[in-house]
């Protein structure tokens, strides 16, 4: 599978600008996921053709706050995306998860809450 970030919830041109250039050396697919696509799993944004399309788009709110999907990259791609994220300017984004076998799964919405919890615990919260 092709080396992937999916992308959602950034407004900012600004923002979506230093992603970019961040991340167009590594030579990584880019996936702007669009609002009506979080009733898809993570893995059918990603390309997993295996894993079905839902019937109809997704008509409920956005995330709220941005949120990255690394998938298909190996750990020294990894650090490097992560490097090159920091090293942007483009400022912290604490919603970032790595592809799995289990959360390939989720939707958008699922994913988010996960992390956030995550935080949450983390956090002391």
């Amino acid at each position: 599978m092709k080396e992937t970030i999916l992308l959602f919830n950034i407004p900012e041109k600004n923002k979506r600008l230093k992603l970019e250039m961040a991340l167009f050396p590594l030579h990584v697919k880019i996936r702007y996921v669009k609002v009506e696509e979080y009733n898809q799993k993570l893995g059918a944004l990603a390309g997993v053709k295996e894993i079905p399309l839902p019937e109809d788009n997704y008509t409920g709110e956005e995330l709220p706050d941005t949120m990255l999907v690394f998938a298909f990259l190996n750990d020294n791609k990894l650090n490097q995306t992560l490097y090159a994220l920091k090293k942007s300017g483009v400022g912290p984004i604490p919603y970032k998860a790595v592809l799995t076998p289990t959360n390939q799964f989720w939707t958008p919405l699922e994913c988010f809450e996960e992390i956030q919890r995550e935080h949450k615990v983390m956090s002391g919260k």
